[in-house]
Protein backbone atom coordinates (compact mmCIF):
# COMPACT_ATOMS: atom_id res chain seq x y z
CA UNK A 1 0.00 0.00 0.00
CA UNK A 2 1.20 3.49 -0.80
CA UNK A 3 2.56 5.62 2.01
CA UNK A 4 0.81 8.66 0.51
CA UNK A 5 -1.88 9.04 3.15
CA UNK A 6 -1.59 12.73 3.86
CA UNK A 7 -4.64 14.96 3.64
CA UNK A 8 -5.18 16.26 0.12
CA UNK A 9 -5.87 19.97 -0.35
CA UNK A 10 -9.40 21.15 -0.99
CA UNK A 11 -10.21 21.15 -4.70
CA UNK A 12 -10.36 24.49 -6.48
CA UNK A 13 -13.26 23.69 -8.79
CA UNK A 14 -13.07 26.95 -10.72
CA UNK A 15 -9.38 26.52 -11.49
CA UNK A 16 -9.87 22.89 -12.51
CA UNK A 17 -12.59 23.98 -14.94
CA UNK A 18 -10.66 26.92 -16.40
CA UNK A 19 -7.49 24.87 -16.79
CA UNK A 20 -9.29 22.03 -18.53
CA UNK A 21 -11.28 24.17 -20.94
CA UNK A 22 -8.73 26.88 -21.71
CA UNK A 23 -5.64 27.53 -19.59
CA UNK A 24 -4.19 24.00 -19.73
CA UNK A 25 -6.17 22.76 -22.73
CA UNK A 26 -4.97 19.38 -24.00
CA UNK A 27 -4.51 20.72 -27.55
CA UNK A 28 -4.13 24.49 -27.40
CA UNK A 29 -1.82 24.59 -24.36
CA UNK A 30 -0.21 21.14 -24.03
CA UNK A 31 -0.12 20.30 -27.77
CA UNK A 32 -1.04 16.67 -27.06
CA UNK A 33 -3.23 14.23 -29.02
CA UNK A 34 -2.44 15.97 -32.31
CA UNK A 35 -2.60 12.73 -34.31
CA UNK A 36 -6.34 12.05 -33.76
CA UNK A 37 -7.01 15.79 -33.76
CA UNK A 38 -5.73 16.25 -37.31
CA UNK A 39 -6.92 12.87 -38.59
CA UNK A 40 -10.60 12.88 -37.60
CA UNK A 41 -11.54 16.57 -37.74
CA UNK A 42 -12.59 16.70 -41.38
CA UNK A 43 -16.03 17.52 -39.97
CA UNK A 44 -17.32 18.85 -36.66
CA UNK A 45 -19.44 15.70 -36.27
CA UNK A 46 -16.41 13.43 -36.30
CA UNK A 47 -14.66 15.73 -33.82
CA UNK A 48 -17.67 15.67 -31.49
CA UNK A 49 -17.85 11.87 -31.54
CA UNK A 50 -14.14 11.44 -30.87
CA UNK A 51 -14.20 14.10 -28.15
CA UNK A 52 -17.11 12.54 -26.27
CA UNK A 53 -15.50 9.09 -26.44
CA UNK A 54 -12.26 10.49 -25.02
CA UNK A 55 -14.16 12.44 -22.34
CA UNK A 56 -15.90 9.27 -21.18
CA UNK A 57 -12.53 7.53 -20.83
CA UNK A 58 -11.00 10.48 -18.97
CA UNK A 59 -13.86 10.72 -16.46
CA UNK A 60 -13.96 6.97 -15.81
CA UNK A 61 -10.17 6.65 -15.56
CA UNK A 62 -10.04 9.57 -13.13
CA UNK A 63 -12.64 7.90 -10.92
CA UNK A 64 -11.02 4.47 -10.95
CA UNK A 65 -7.47 5.69 -10.45
CA UNK A 66 -8.51 7.98 -7.59
CA UNK A 67 -10.30 4.98 -6.09
CA UNK A 68 -7.24 2.70 -6.16
CA UNK A 69 -4.55 5.34 -5.64
CA UNK A 70 -3.73 4.17 -2.12
CA UNK A 71 -3.68 0.50 -3.13
CA UNK A 72 -1.09 0.80 -5.91
CA UNK A 73 2.60 0.91 -5.09
CA UNK A 74 4.69 3.58 -6.83
CA UNK A 75 6.81 0.98 -8.61
CA UNK A 76 3.90 -0.43 -10.65
CA UNK A 77 1.60 2.57 -10.87
CA UNK A 78 2.23 3.38 -14.56
CA UNK A 79 1.49 -0.16 -15.86
CA UNK A 80 -1.62 -0.29 -13.68
CA UNK A 81 -2.82 3.09 -14.96
CA UNK A 82 -2.25 2.03 -18.58
CA UNK A 83 -4.14 -1.21 -17.97
CA UNK A 84 -7.10 0.65 -16.45
CA UNK A 85 -7.19 3.08 -19.38
CA UNK A 86 -6.92 0.23 -21.91
CA UNK A 87 -9.88 -1.59 -20.33
CA UNK A 88 -12.00 1.57 -20.44
CA UNK A 89 -11.04 2.29 -24.06
CA UNK A 90 -12.00 -1.27 -25.02
CA UNK A 91 -15.42 -0.81 -23.39
CA UNK A 92 -15.95 2.50 -25.22
CA UNK A 93 -14.82 0.92 -28.50
CA UNK A 94 -17.27 -1.97 -28.13
CA UNK A 95 -20.10 0.37 -27.11
CA UNK A 96 -19.56 2.64 -30.12
CA UNK A 97 -19.38 -0.35 -32.45
CA UNK A 98 -22.71 -1.58 -31.07
CA UNK A 99 -24.69 1.67 -30.89
CA UNK A 100 -22.85 4.17 -33.14
CA UNK A 101 -21.59 1.82 -35.81
CA UNK A 102 -21.39 4.36 -38.66
CA UNK A 103 -19.34 6.76 -36.55
CA UNK A 104 -17.22 3.85 -35.34
CA UNK A 105 -16.37 2.95 -38.96
CA UNK A 106 -15.26 6.51 -39.71
CA UNK A 107 -13.14 6.98 -36.58
CA UNK A 108 -11.77 3.47 -37.00
CA UNK A 109 -8.33 2.84 -35.53
CA UNK A 110 -8.28 6.15 -33.64
CA UNK A 111 -10.74 4.88 -31.01
CA UNK A 112 -8.43 2.08 -29.75
CA UNK A 113 -5.54 4.54 -29.96
CA UNK A 114 -7.21 6.65 -27.26
CA UNK A 115 -5.26 4.45 -24.85
CA UNK A 116 -2.01 6.03 -26.15
CA UNK A 117 -3.28 9.57 -25.58
CA UNK A 118 -0.62 11.11 -23.36
CA UNK A 119 -3.14 13.52 -21.87
CA UNK A 120 -5.13 10.70 -20.24
CA UNK A 121 -2.12 9.02 -18.68
CA UNK A 122 -0.69 12.40 -17.75
CA UNK A 123 -3.81 13.43 -15.83
CA UNK A 124 -3.95 10.00 -14.18
CA UNK A 125 -0.40 10.40 -12.92
CA UNK A 126 -0.38 14.10 -12.07
CA UNK A 127 -3.92 14.58 -10.74
CA UNK A 128 -6.13 11.51 -10.25
CA UNK A 129 -3.46 9.59 -8.32
CA UNK A 130 -3.11 12.50 -5.86
CA UNK A 131 -6.70 13.73 -5.42
CA UNK A 132 -10.05 12.36 -4.18
CA UNK A 133 -12.82 10.91 -6.34
CA UNK A 134 -14.90 14.02 -6.96
CA UNK A 135 -12.03 16.27 -7.96
CA UNK A 136 -10.49 13.57 -10.16
CA UNK A 137 -13.73 12.92 -12.02
CA UNK A 138 -14.33 16.64 -12.47
CA UNK A 139 -10.79 17.14 -13.74
CA UNK A 140 -11.30 14.34 -16.25
CA UNK A 141 -14.59 15.89 -17.35
CA UNK A 142 -13.11 19.36 -17.83
CA UNK A 143 -10.01 18.07 -19.65
CA UNK A 144 -12.25 15.93 -21.84
CA UNK A 145 -14.57 18.83 -22.62
CA UNK A 146 -11.56 21.01 -23.42
CA UNK A 147 -10.31 18.36 -25.84
CA UNK A 148 -13.81 18.05 -27.33
CA UNK A 149 -13.93 21.84 -27.74
CA UNK A 150 -10.66 21.76 -29.67
CA UNK A 151 -11.84 18.88 -31.88
CA UNK A 152 -15.20 20.48 -32.66
CA UNK A 153 -13.67 23.93 -33.22
CA UNK A 154 -11.05 22.65 -35.64
CA UNK A 155 -13.51 20.30 -37.33
CA UNK A 156 -16.04 23.10 -37.66
CA UNK A 157 -13.56 25.51 -39.23
CA UNK A 158 -12.35 22.89 -41.70
CA UNK A 159 -15.88 21.76 -42.56
CA UNK A 160 -17.21 25.28 -43.12
CA UNK A 161 -14.30 26.27 -45.35
CA UNK A 162 -14.10 22.90 -47.08
CA UNK A 163 -17.78 22.04 -47.57
CA UNK A 164 -19.91 25.00 -46.49
CA UNK A 165 -21.73 22.87 -43.90
CA UNK A 166 -21.61 22.33 -40.15
CA UNK A 167 -22.21 19.00 -38.36
CA UNK A 168 -23.00 17.27 -41.66
CA UNK A 169 -24.50 13.78 -41.26
CA UNK A 170 -24.86 14.21 -37.51
CA UNK A 171 -28.17 12.31 -37.59
CA UNK A 172 -26.52 9.35 -39.35
CA UNK A 173 -23.40 9.21 -37.20
CA UNK A 174 -24.71 10.25 -33.78
CA UNK A 175 -28.38 9.28 -34.03
CA UNK A 176 -31.60 10.98 -35.15
CA UNK A 177 -31.67 13.04 -31.98
CA UNK A 178 -28.69 15.04 -33.27
CA UNK A 179 -30.31 16.04 -36.57
CA UNK A 180 -30.90 19.57 -35.23
CA UNK A 181 -27.14 20.18 -35.41
CA UNK A 182 -26.99 19.84 -39.20
CA UNK A 183 -26.62 23.23 -40.89
CA UNK A 184 -25.87 24.23 -44.48
CA UNK A 185 -24.15 27.60 -44.20
CA UNK A 186 -23.23 28.14 -47.86
CA UNK A 187 -25.78 26.65 -50.30
CA UNK A 188 -24.42 25.38 -53.64
CA UNK A 189 -20.87 25.72 -52.34
CA UNK A 190 -18.31 23.96 -54.54
CA UNK A 191 -15.99 23.35 -51.63
CA UNK A 192 -12.31 23.94 -50.90
CA UNK A 193 -10.58 20.57 -50.82
CA UNK A 194 -7.41 21.74 -49.06
CA UNK A 195 -9.35 22.56 -45.88
CA UNK A 196 -10.47 18.97 -45.31
CA UNK A 197 -7.12 17.40 -46.22
CA UNK A 198 -4.28 16.99 -43.65
CA UNK A 199 -2.40 20.14 -44.81
CA UNK A 200 -5.55 22.16 -44.19
CA UNK A 201 -5.73 20.74 -40.68
CA UNK A 202 -2.17 21.87 -39.93
CA UNK A 203 -2.84 25.35 -41.32
CA UNK A 204 -6.11 25.79 -39.41
CA UNK A 205 -4.55 24.50 -36.17
CA UNK A 206 -1.67 26.96 -36.57
CA UNK A 207 -4.07 29.90 -36.85
CA UNK A 208 -6.07 28.67 -33.85
CA UNK A 209 -2.93 28.31 -31.71
CA UNK A 210 -1.87 31.82 -32.71
CA UNK A 211 -5.35 33.10 -31.82
CA UNK A 212 -5.21 31.53 -28.35
CA UNK A 213 -1.76 32.98 -27.75
CA UNK A 214 -3.01 36.43 -28.81
CA UNK A 215 -6.07 36.22 -26.54
CA UNK A 216 -3.96 35.08 -23.57
CA UNK A 217 -1.50 37.94 -24.15
CA UNK A 218 -4.28 40.53 -24.34
CA UNK A 219 -5.94 39.18 -21.19
CA UNK A 220 -2.62 39.19 -19.29
CA UNK A 221 -1.93 42.79 -20.36
CA UNK A 222 -5.43 43.89 -19.31
CA UNK A 223 -5.01 42.26 -15.90
CA UNK A 224 -1.61 43.88 -15.47
CA UNK A 225 -3.04 47.32 -16.24
CA UNK A 226 -5.94 46.68 -13.88
CA UNK A 227 -3.59 45.61 -11.07
CA UNK A 228 -1.39 48.62 -11.69
CA UNK A 229 -4.38 50.94 -11.52
CA UNK A 230 -5.57 49.35 -8.27
CA UNK A 231 -2.12 49.73 -6.69
CA UNK A 232 -1.96 53.38 -7.76
CA UNK A 233 -5.34 54.08 -6.15
CA UNK A 234 -4.32 52.25 -2.98
CA UNK A 235 -1.16 54.34 -2.66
Amino acid sequence: MSNDTETTPKANWGKIASDGIWGNNVVFAQLLALCPLLAVTGTATNGLGMGLATTAVMVASGLLIALIRNLVTPEVRIPIFVLVIAVLVTLVDLAMNAWLHDLHKILGLFIPLIVTNCAILGRAESFASRNPLGASAFDGLMMGLGFTFALVALGGVREIIGSGTLFANASLLLGQGMSFLEVTLIPDYRGFLLAILPPGGFIALGFMLAGKRLIDTRVAEARKRQDGGAQALAS
